[in-house]
């Protein structure tokens, strides 16, 4: 397994502000609260977990810490990627270890939290309950993903 660090920042306003690691998933840009990100890494050997939820890719040993692989293409309804390339971003949530699967990691943004949009009313419905607002950047919008909502539709799927 490879481990990348997030070293790049760019300010965008002169204040102090929201920080966020940008992912890829598809072609839509997402952003991450930095403070859920523990690292970035290539995912090996991700073993399946037979009776799991469809977007549970599987787990994976990562230096002796057993990691749940999510993944976020199906979670979002979007399309299996044939390129095994992918990237995961590593985040810690009520004690357990999960790895995003995303399709590239980009930059770390330091934005004003006044221009937080609200999401648009066209956005899809199933996006919509895991994003917590918008940010308008240079020709494409940011959604924000909110990890413990996406991670809680996991589980009240389970429950279903």
């Amino acid at each position: 397994m490879t481990s990348t660090s997030l070293v790049l920042a760019r300010q965008e306003n002169t204040g102090a502000g929201a920080q966020y690691v940008t992912v890829r998933i598809g072609p839509q840009l997402f952003g991450l609260p930095i403070e859920m990100v523990h690292e970035v890494f290539v995912p090996d050997h991700i073993t399946r977990v037979p009776l799991s939820n469809h977007e549970i890719e599987g787990v994976l040993n990562l230096r002796g810490r057993i990691v749940t692989m999510i993944n976020m293409r199906s979670m979002l309804g979007l399309p299996a990627l044939e390129d095994t390339r992918r990237m995961a971003v590593g985040i810690e949530h009520h004690g357990e270890s999960f790895g995003l699967m995303i399709d590239e990691v980009g930059e770390v943004l330091v934005l004003d939290p006044a221009r937080k949009e609200t999401n648009p009313t066209n956005l899809d419905p199933h996006w919509a309950d895991i994003v917590t607002g918008v940010y308008r950047l240079k020709g494409q919008l940011m959604l924000v993903l909110d990890v413990d909502l996406a991670l809680g539709r996991l589980n009240t799927a389970r429950a279903a």
